[in-house]
This record gives structure tokens, sequence and C-alpha cells, in this order.
């Protein structure tokens, strides 16, 4: 009787600390939303204008996600999403037996790698150029230069490419004649040998100036007196482009990279659509033209929901993994 009157002693103090604790962890959540209340309602209005975008997501990006379902159903579009039958990973197993899927798998990596190769690097190039122009006028002449063919849509370039290398009524075809070559030139819009080396090069002419905004945003950042000090150290232009102007780059490459790599098989269905063509679809066709053919002219929704996810699932993976490498090798990189 005198142990159990001993171990109730015992205990009670442990019960009256644990309520105690308790009490201050309920005490400092319930400061802790207090706090965050009042930061909302000192910028209600900044919310109040973040609600369009917000709303924008919710309904265009995040509400349709129930539609993913589809891949993993036999879908008959009179039963609706809801009703069809389930079939596991069927779809997936009959994607990846499909020779055209496979096709434009392979030709998305193959194109995909030569952007990341090719494309992605050429603003930076670009931006180093543009940096090291000191009349103002003619930098700005250039910088607006280069930034117009963005907005270009890929269907008149498709008309600009076509007037320029038709073989027969190109302006490629007449400069050629100039120089007694007019029987030489060759279709590269329907040369399965050329059509990939025209996507990258119309790729880097359209979105390399425009891909400049934020590396020149960057480079007005970095401190000037680090070209001084260099510059009394002796460095050349190329040092100092090397050691201070790259490095000051580095985060920002970075963070591109990681949205390059995100959308790595999203190797640009504008583009193609508006340039490819029965001759080149060997090495042209992609799967996001494939997907596109699937849903819309062979009614397959299910196959291309299939695609689709896939495409979203190695997005995902490839950003998360270059992000953990980006975070490796220097713990201020990356995005999370």
């Amino acid at each position: 009787m005198r142990a159990r009157t001993q171990g109730t002693e015992e205990i009670e103090p442990l019960v009256s600390q644990t309520k105690r604790v308790s009490q201050a962890d309920a005490a400092s959540q319930v400061g802790r939303t207090r706090r965050t209340l009042d930061i909302m309602k000192k910028d209600k209005w900044l919310y109040f204008m973040a609600l369009p975008g917000l709303s924008f997501f919710l309904v265009f990006h995040y509400g349709p996600m129930y539609g993913v379902a589809i891949a993993f159903k036999d879908y008959n579009i009179y039963k609706g999403v809801f009703a069809s039958e389930w079939i596991g990973f069927e779809n997936f197993r009959t994607l990846f037996g499909m020779s055209g899927f496979q096709r434009a798998l392979r030709n998305t990596i193959i194109i995909a790698t030569y952007q990341l190769l090719f494309v992605f690097p050429a603003p930076i190039l670009l931006s180093l150029l543009i940096n090291e122009v000191r009349n103002v006028k003619f930098k700005k002449f250039v910088q607006t230069s280069v930034y117009l063919p963005h907005f270009v849509s890929w269907v008149v370039i498709g008309g600009i490419l076509y007037a320029i290398l038709s073989p027969t009524t190109g302006v490629a075809k007449e400069i050629a004649m100039w120089f007694g070559h007019g029987d030489a030139v060759a279709n590269l819009m329907a040369s399965r040998e050329y059509f990939r080396g025209l996507l990258i090069t119309s790729s880097i002419w359209k979105e390399a100036g425009f891909g400049t905004v934020l590396y020149l945003a960057t480079i007005v950042t970095i401190d000037p007196h680090l070209y001084e000090a260099a510059k009394v150290d002796g460095a050349k232009k190329w040092r100092q482009i090397w050691h201070i102007t790259l490095p000051g780059l580095r985060t920002t490459i970075v963070i591109l990279l990681i949205f390059n790599v995100g959308s790595f098989l999203n190797a640009g269905l504008e583009q193609v659509y508006a340039l490819y063509n029965p001759i080149v679809y060997e090495v042209s066709e992609i799967l996001d033209t494939y997907l596109y053919k699937l849903a819309f002219e062979e009614a397959k929704y299910d196959l291309a929901t299939a695609s689709g996810l896939f495409k979203s699932t190695v997005g995902l993976v490839l950003v998360l993994l270059t992000n953990v490498l980006a975070k490796k090798i220097d713990k201020d990189s990356g995005l999370i």
C-alpha cells in the first residue's frame, strides 16, 4: 500500500509537467496563428491582388487534374470519366509497345538534348557579349533587336523560313545563283539530315535574345568594385568574365537549368507542328505532336492522357534530381 502511494506521488509531478508543456505548446501555436493573421491583415491588399492568379491556377491547372484518372481507365466518352472501367496500367503497356510512341520518345530525347546543349547556353553567351557593348544607344538597339523574334509566332516564323529556304523561290536559291550554284541548294525543311539542325537554329534565333533578360538583370547587380579591383590586379576581359561575371550568374544559371531540365520532354509542340511535314516525320515526330494526334485525330484519349502523365512524371523526377545535384555542388543553389 505504501509502495503504491509512493508510485502515485512520483507520477503526479510528471503528469503536471506534461500538462504545463501541452499548455505552453498550445499557447505558442495560438501566438503563431495570431501573428500570421496580423501579417495577412496588414498585407490584405497584396493577398487580394494575388487572388486572380491563384484562381487561374486552381481552375485551369489543379481543377482538371481529376482527368488524370483517364490514364488508368478504358475511357468511354459516353460513360464519362467516373463511369469508365478501371484497367490499371494497361494503357501504359499499350503505349510503350507502340512503334509510333517509341519513335516519338526517341526523337524527343534527341531534340531536347540538342536544345539543352545549344539553345540553353545561347542566352548566357549573348548576354555576356551585350554586356561588353559600351555605346549605350547601340546596346539598347541590340537588346531590342534580339528581343523582337520572341514575340513572333512559330507559324509566322515557319513562313519566313520557307521564304528563305525554298529550293525554288527562296532567298537562299537567289544568293546561290549569284555565285553559280543555284542547283546545289538543298531543301532543308524536307531533309531528314538537316531538319533537327534547322529546329535548333530557329530556336536560338527566336528565344536567345529574350532569354538574356534575366542574365542582364543579374549582371547589373554585380558589384562594379570587383571589376575595378580586377583591373588593378591586371585581369583582362576574359579573366573578369570568368572570375566575376560567370560566378555572379551562377545561381540564375542553375535555377534556369533546373526549369529547362524539368521541361526536358517538352521539345516544343508549336515549333515542330509549324515546321515539320510528312517527309521528316521519322526524325521530327515528338511526344507532343504524337499525343496531339492520339487525342484529336484518333480519339484515343486514354492513351493520350497516359502519354501526358508519363511526360509529367519524368519532368518531376528530373527536376528533383537536378535540384538535389545542384544543392550538392553548391548549397546556395537549387529551388528548395
